[in-house]
């Protein structure tokens, strides 16, 4: 599945629903459906910075393609990571760095989200991004 059919896929899902109240709902089931993340990666090095909550995420490269596993403790904000990771997660570097990520917009989460919040996502993304780089340069 490319990123873009990915994002469509969580776009129709959130289409589902009106309230953003059960947008919320399942942003943490969504969360909660998430494997743990192993201990060994909850290291400082994976934290991300910028975002109020922890949020840890591992990026691990195998046959060219990018497989991210994250966590964080807060239940919206690992239901958010959740997403990031569906659609982004087994894709080549620079399908991952060339990605528009115009789910965020067309769902409207970044608009239902407090600054810290906006500000932690964008975080993510970023730290995503990051890896893909350093991972492209290989």
């Amino acid at each position: 599945m490319t990123i873009n059919e990915a994002q469509d896929e969580v776009i129709e899902e959130f289409a589902d629903f009106t309230d953003w109240m059960d947008k919320y709902q399942l942003l943490i089931d969504l969360g909660n459906e998430q494997q743990p993340l192993d201990d060994k990666y909850k290291t400082g090095d994976n934290l991300i910075d910028g975002c109020q909550s922890r949020v840890w995420l591992q990026a691990d490269y195998r046959d060219g393609r990018i497989y991210f596993t994250a966590e964080s403790d807060a239940l919206i904000v690992k239901g958010i990571i959740a997403l990031l990771i569906r659609v982004l997660s087994g894709h080549t570097p620079q399908e991952i760095i060339d990605a528009d990520l115009y789910f965020i917009d067309r769902i409207g989460l970044k608009e239902h989200l407090s600054p810290t919040r906006s500000n932690g996502l964008l975080a993510m993304i970023k730290q995503i991004r990051m890896y893909a780089v350093a991972f492209n340069l290989k």
